[in-house]
């Protein structure tokens, strides 16, 4: 019956229809790293008027219905061993690799959720022009796994608000896998990069032949 209507309106509306009811989800793209690097915007940064708070977090994560907030989803997702789940999400037990340090953790308070391109670099990359609530879609994207990541407390706060030109992971052997996750979430979500932030990922790039990027845009 649906279809029958449908074919007698014009076509016009019927792309009207379209973009009411939804449209696919943008495809995942992989494309080497030196290309990647390239098709980032590039832009002076600018800090002014930010604020942490601009960006809420934790929300109520990707199933408000589970009772977890975003940081305990994103636990629950990476555990390399999971932990029990108790009331209002409480998590014990459960083990995590810390890929920056190349380190295993057993305790949750020993871990934070890193924003991949951090809160402050992302203003200065272009949220500073967003709605809140994209600020909120972008500071609690689990629509990418390489947005958020749960890494050893002390990587994160030595990684602070930095770019790749700034602050590279302790563990020289994932550079390349760094660089990769970094530029992903920068392009996922149209961030422009500096000249010496394009300039390190480029010497990364040259450094990575192989490494490749994946990447969706974010809705």
């Amino acid at each position: 019956m649906r279809t029958a209507l449908l074919r007698g309106l014009p076509a016009a509306l019927l792309t009207v229809l379209s973009l009411i009811t939804g449209t696919p989800a943008h495809a995942a793209e992989t494309v080497p790293l030196a290309e990647a690097v390239a098709s980032l915007p590039l832009a002076t940064e600018s800090r002014d008027g930010y604020t942490r708070e601009a960006f809420k977090h934790w929300n109520a994560g990707d199933d408000p219905a589970d009772g977890c907030t975003t940081r305990n989803e994103v636990l629950i997702n990476e555990a390399v061993e999971a932990p029990a789940i108790g009331t209002r999400c409480r998590l014990t037990g459960g083990t995590w690799w810390s890929y920056y340090d190349q380190t295993t953790v057993t305790s949750t308070s020993a871990l934070d959720i890193d924003h991949m391109v951090p809160l402050a670099e992302a203003w200065d990359s272009g949220a500073s022009t967003w709605t809140p609530k994209r600020r909120e879609a972008y500071a609690n994207d689990q629509g990418q796994d390489t947005s958020l990541v749960a890494v050893t407390a002390r990587s994160n706060r030595s990684k602070a608000d930095q770019d790749p030109a700034q602050w590279m992971p302790p563990a020289a052997e994932v550079h390349c896998r760094y660089a990769a996750e970094w530029t992903a979430t920068k392009l996922r979500w149209n961030l422009t990069a500096d000249d010496t932030e394009i300039a390190a990922l480029n010497d990364l790039a040259t450094a990575c032949p192989d490494q490749t990027v994946t990447y969706t845009l974010a809705p």
